[in-house]
């Protein structure tokens, strides 16, 4: 038996057959990438031991270097500028950055996110007012979480255009698009290194401006920490936003039950994650040494991703997996990770999320798909998965 398809439109569409393939026949297996192959990890248990595993190392210089040579991830060649972020360090650098960063959100901040998120969402539908349709993407999932990340950053008014260009190619370019995300990439390089020069002489109260003080955090840290907050700070709540409404609009009975109470909201933001979360696999992980999981013993810089979408569909650990299923009990999605790289804006996509489904839903009670779910079209990514438009009836 070979396994299935793991790239194309069709999978993009519904990678779930494929994955339920995989835990069964091939739970751990080397499938094909532009240039190189890589592990994948479909189990839940198997992936929480990869997600934890202490030798399993994220910075991209202890990749292969056939991992190195095929150009994958971002940005793409790995610039220090941008890519010496939490993400791709390991301790003691990861714990650094990561308690940085942690420091500025602070409860006073978190507060005024959600009050903001509430905001943003209300301006972003009072512009639907006396329209019958809409596109949940471009209307609501993307401009809402640019502008809270723009707010967070402190990305003055008149940039925020641009970067909301820049960020859409790097969001859902297909990977052999190498010249449009390598030029989005180059031009966000820019515009980052001005901006953190611009808050050393004109601070605001923003989290950039907190960094920029800080004297324990290099320039190409600064740097790659604003272009992952901007980068991953809204793409994984577009994703959970267009995702979970297409979940909740395709189960007209947990539509019905949400609209008529509201309390329930975060179950099904939560069973949202769960059912088709934003992040298909984990980024790159490379063993520093022998690693053995599932059963496959992986070497030294070989690259791995683990495949998030598929752990969450476990029946082992999730009874009846493919049923979205609000206020399930048992174990925890992996949606946003698990162990020291678990999603730092976790809370803040929930914000964004709540306020955009729970006000959706109370302005157009009446909202329907107005597309065949066939026709939707997905982000191409290896990491993110996401619509690229939703089109929906209001009344």
């Amino acid at each position: 038996m070979s396994i299935p398809p793991m790239a194309g439109p069709a999978f993009d569409a519904d990678p779930y057959p494929a994955y339920d393939w995989l835990r069964r026949h091939a739970p751990v297996s080397k499938v094909p990438l532009p240039g190189c192959e890589a592990w994948l990890v479909t189990r839940y248990a198997d992936a929480v031991a990869a997600l934890t595993h202490p030798a399993l190392a994220k910075d991209p210089a202890k990749g292969s270097p056939e991992w190195q040579a095929a150009s994958l991830g971002l940005p793409l060649d790995h610039r220090p500028s941008l890519a010496r972020h939490m993400i791709n360090t390991d301790p003691p650098d990861h714990s650094r950055l990561r308690r940085l960063v942690s420091a500025a959100f602070t409860p006073r901040r978190i507060a005024g996110l959600r009050d903001r998120a509430q905001q943003v969402t209300d301006e972003l539908l009072a512009k639907l007012d006396g329209k019958d349709e809409a596109d949940l993407i471009a209307d609501l999932a993307y401009p809402l979480p640019i502008t809270i990340i723009c707010d967070l950053l402190g990305v003055p008014e008149g940039d925020r255009a641009t970067f909301h260009h820049h960020a859409s190619v790097i969001d859902s370019a297909a990977a052999s698009e190498v010249g449009a995300i390598t030029a989005a990439t180059d031009a966000l390089e820019e515009f980052l290194t001005d901006l953190v020069a611009a808050k050393r002489t004109h601070p605001g109260d923003d989290l950039l401006t907190e960094l920029v003080k800080r004297p324990d955090i290099s320039l190409d840290e600064l740097t790659s920490t604003a272009f992952l907050l901007l980068i991953a700070g809204h793409e994984t709540t577009v994703a959970l936003i267009g995702n979970g409404m297409l979940a909740l609009l395709r189960h007209p009975s947990q539509l019905a039950a949400v609209r008529e109470d509201p309390a329930i909201l975060p179950d099904v933001v939560d069973e949202m994650l769960r059912y088709d979360g934003p992040l298909r696999n984990a980024t790159w992980r490379f063993p520093t040494e022998p690693v053995v999981i599932g059963g496959q013993e992986m070497l030294p810089g070989e690259p791995i991703l683990i495949a998030l979408l598929s752990a969450n569909r476990d029946p082992e650990a999730f009874p009846d997996p493919d049923e979205f299923r609000p206020g399930r009990h048992g174990e925890p999605h992996l949606a946003f990770g698990r162990g020291a790289h678990y999603c730092i804006g976790a809370a803040l996509a929930k914000i964004e999320g709540e306020a955009a489904i729970g006000t959706l839903l109370r302005k157009f009670p009446d909202i329907a798909l107005a597309a065949d779910p066939a026709t939707l079209t997905w982000w191409p990514s290896a990491i993110m998965r996401g619509l690229f438009s939703l089109p929906v009836r209001l009344r």
